[in-house]
């Protein structure tokens, strides 16, 4: 396990805010549309699989605990087991998922937008089966017109700007 230094911990600290504010930046929806997701993305970009993926952890444990910081200023458990809870929980996966593709492949552009569309594509899968199971009887196709098909677009463009801007901020972090 890798020994954090005062600097890691603050860039954990504030990429955990980052995310938050970026979940605050909402349109209501049956599953919210937010930044969230490309606050995960940079976080991974910018700080690599380790402390990318335990700032995800700190935003959801800061959520789970009650702080504010997911989408319509909520937090709580009750967010967490709520029908858009597995998206929540499919963040960290995502960071995971983008931190094992990085090890085994390299930091090559390429790399990093494959890690980032498959790390989506795993959030929508944590998602989309919780949001069935909290839902309760509803079809598969019916729970990706709601939270999926209508997201793909957006996160696409989220995806972007995040390898943009991570490649641009690097120099700086």
């Amino acid at each position: 396990m890798n020994k954090l230094k005062t600097i890691d911990i603050v860039h954990i600290a504030l990429f955990a805010a980052l995310m938050a504010i970026c979940s605050w930046i909402s349109i209501p929806a049956t599953v919210p549309f937010t930044m969230q997701t490309f606050g995960v993305f940079v976080a991974v970009l910018l700080l690599g699989g380790y402390k990318g993926t335990l700032a995800i952890l700190v935003y959801i444990l800061l959520g789970a605990i009650g702080i504010p910081v997911f989408a319509g200023f909520t937090g709580g458990l009750g967010s967490l087991f709520g029908t858009t809870g597995g998206y929540i929980i499919g963040f960290l996966f995502s960071g995971l998922s983008m931190w094992m593709i990085d090890k085994f492949f390299g930091h090559s552009s390429i790399v990093q937008i494959i890690s980032m569309l498959v790390g989506l594509m795993v959030c929508y899968g944590f998602g989309t089966g919780w949001f069935m199971f909290v839902y309760g009887d509803v079809s598969l196709w019916v729970v990706l017109g709601w939270c999926v098909f209508p997201f793909i677009i957006p996160d696409l463009m989220k995806i972007a700007l995040a390898f943009i801007l991570s490649n641009r901020l690097k120099k700086f972090i």
